[in-house]
Order: C-alpha cells, then structure tokens, then sequence
C-alpha cells in the first residue's frame, strides 16, 4: 500500500502501553501528518475491540502489550486478508533472531526494536502517509466565540503538555555522543538546567515498564532508562508544540522562571553538600519546583496563537492564579514520586512542625535564590529554617558565591 492509496485523512492506531513511548510515537507521527485522526490505546484486547469496530489505514503496535500481545494483532489483521494489505509496524524489545522469523511470516511493514531509531521511523511514516515531496499544514484551532482566558487557562490545567524547552535538545544531544556512543554524564550536563526535560525523564523512569525505587534525580533517570530511550525521548520533546516561545513578553517571563529555578536549585546543591545531604535530590526538586509556572506560560502561547488578546497584566494575573494549580497538576499526572512532590512542595513554605533536613535545604535554597543582588544575607542567616539547619551567615556568603 502506498501513500496515493491513503484517504485524504489518515487513520491511525497506536497501540503501545508505556505511556512515554507512547506519547513519544504520537508526536513522531503527527510530525508527519498533523491531521491524520488518532486512536490511542495502552493494551492489545482495546486495540482488538478498536480493529472490530473501525477501519484503519495504518497500525503501529507493541509485542509486548498487555492482553492481546501485537504479534496476535498482526495475525489477527492478516487472517483478514485485505487487499493491499494494511500497513503495520510491529515494535518490539525483542532484537533476535528467533522472534524476527517468528513474526516475519505474517508480513509485517516493518519490524522496528526499542529503543526506536527516530530517523527511520519517521521515514517509515512519511513513505506510508504522504506523497513524495509532500508535506500537511495544519491550522491552528480559532478560540470558541466568547471564550474567556480564565476559562481557557481552566480548561487546560488537566491536559497541558508541560514548559517549554529552554536547551537546544538536538545540540544537547549531537554534544553527547561520542565514538562509544551516548555519554550519559555529558548529556546530565547539558540538560540539566531544563525543568520539562528533567521532569519527563524522571516521570518515564517511574513507568510502569521500569521496576525498583522510585527514581528522584535526572542522574538516576538517565541510568535506569535505556540510553537509546532517553536520547528518544529528549529528541521527542522538540515535535511538541510551541517547546519554543515565540511571544517576547512570554519569553521574558519564562527567562526569569528558569533563572529562579537554576539559582534555587544550584544553592540547593551547595548547601546539601555542605551538610552532606543528597545535593542530587535537592537540586531536583528545585530546578522542578517552577515547572506549573512554565506550563502555564506555554498555554498562553496557545492562547495567544488561536488569537487570544494577551498583555502583560494578563500575564500576571494568570501566573497568579493558575501557576501553582499547573504544577500540582501536572506532578500528579505524571505520577512523579510523592517524596519528590513533597520536597517541590517545601520550596514555598514549610507546613506542620517536624521538617527533614532536605526539605530545609531546598526551602532556604528559594529564598536565597529570590533575593536581589542588592539584598544581603544577613536576614535570612536569621531565620526559622537557617537556624533548623544550623547555618549562619558565612556559610550563607559562600554558597551564594558564584
């Protein structure tokens, strides 16, 4: 089946039941066609009812589904014997040899192996989906008549995608890799600083595919993910929609959020060190700790692209009244681990009367880090939780050192 069989709007199943792998295979695919219609599901018997119940043009599924693994799919679509056959790509963890000639009998598109070469992929869709030379434009959505930016905002909390992107991810990436392949620590180093790719590595790493203690840090992130997978997923940040600000004035307010957060989180790891404290934690909870803030920004972007009028008091006012619930939200559905929401959480304030030494840590960390260039440290060496952690003002001075 070629592309010219296609009707003019494709429908695709996606069927694959790690959700960041998932998420990651609907970004590649709507990068190639922004309008193809989507079903998307995490276990084969739902695909299996989809299949009963629709007709596609093309499938991506995993073998590895819960239920009614992929390969019974394929089977199942195959013992159908349409005409052309209809294209599907079988994804797989499984690279040998007896499982290639196990599935290559029911003729699959393709049989593609975690983690996923995003570059054949992609060309594998666009040889499916579009004419050569091709390319789909997809407008964006005008706002409903009457629509209000509270409502808007409202609206999105529970659907927003997360902040935009503040590192470059495919120089990140290019900087990473090396003749042994991709160095893990070089990559930490490089994206680092960003929230949202922190944030998306930590939540994948806690996955239902992945086993063991909860995962806290970026660093241990990156080494319980696969590093195909990681490079992936980092890669995949930069298909989503407005990952990059194009409103100057938003772009001012995101600059101040992520200097808020690389200042915290940096005197968050001094200090942690200092006490010898896990300066790795630490450091994480406070380079995520203006992560609602962030989003929310991104979905005034949106906003502001459908032809939303959008000021700079409108902008406060929003950061306001939905930056912490954006947050809150966004933690939760990503099922971050609840000792590092609890320790985000400790960033604004302190609540009840026994504190863990961290959470003291990355509470005065943020207040450090708010502090003007003009305030001196001498008030906040006084503090309740300076003085919970038995620090003064020296060793204030030189964890603000740069």
């Amino acid at each position: 089946m070629t592309a010219v069989d296609l009707p003019a709007v494709p429908r695709v199943l996606i069927a694959e039941a790690d959700p960041w792998s998932r998420d990651l295979l609907k970004q590649v695919l709507l990068n190639v066609r922004c309008d193809a219609r989507l079903d998307v599901c995490a276990d084969g018997q739902q695909a299996a009812t989809l299949l009963r119940e629709k007709t596609y043009d093309l499938i991506l599924a995993d073998w590895e589904l819960p239920g009614v693994d992929g390969l019974s799919l394929l089977r199942s679509v195959r013992e159908q014997r349409r005409s052309p056959a209809l294209p599907f790509i079988l994804l797989s963890s499984r690279n040998d040899s007896a499982s290639v000639r196990e599935a290559l009998p029911l003729a699959p598109t393709a049989y593609l192996t975690h983690p996923l070469n995003m570059e054949s992929l992609t060309q594998r869709l666009q040889d499916l989906l579009l004419n050569e030379g091709e390319s789909v434009y997809c407008e964006i959505p005008a706002l409903a008549p009457g629509m209000t930016l509270p409502a808007f905002l409202e609206r999105r909390r529970e659907v927003s995608d997360g902040a935009p992107l503040r590192v470059d991810v495919k120089a990140a990436v290019q900087r990473s890799l090396g003749p042994e392949g991709l160095d893990l620590q070089q990559l930490e180093d490089q994206v680092r600083i960003d929230p949202q790719i922190t944030a998306v590595l930590i939540a994948a790493a806690n996955s239902a595919g992945y086993h063991g203690t909860p995962v806290q840090t970026l660093h241990a992130a990156l080494n319980k993910l696969v590093p195909g997978q990681s490079m992936n997923l980092i890669l995949g940040l930069a298909l989503k929609h407005n990952v990059v600000l194009g409103d100057p004035g938003l772009v001012a307010y995101a600059e101040r959020h992520w200097q808020l957060s690389e200042d915290s989180a940096e005197y968050a790891r001094r200090l942690a060190r200092m006490l010898e404290l896990d300066h790795q934690r630490c450091y994480s909870a406070c380079i995520l700790h203006r992560l609602g803030d962030l989003a929310l920004l991104r979905c005034l972007e949106d906003w502001r692209q459908a032809g939303g009028a959008l000021d700079d008091e409108a902008i406060g006012e929003s950061l306001d009244t939905f930056g912490a619930a954006y947050g809150s939200a966004l933690r939760t559905r990503w099922r971050l681990p609840l000792e590092l929401r609890q320790l985000i959480a400790a960033t604004y304030s302190l609540e009840g009367g026994v504190y863990s030494r961290e959470a003291l840590v990355v509470n005065l960390a943020t207040q450090m880090a708010r502090l003007t260039e003009h305030e001196g440290l001498q008030e906040l060496a006084g503090s309740k939780t300076a003085r919970l952690l038995k620090v003064g003002l020296s060793e204030l001075t030189r964890v603000r050192k740069p």
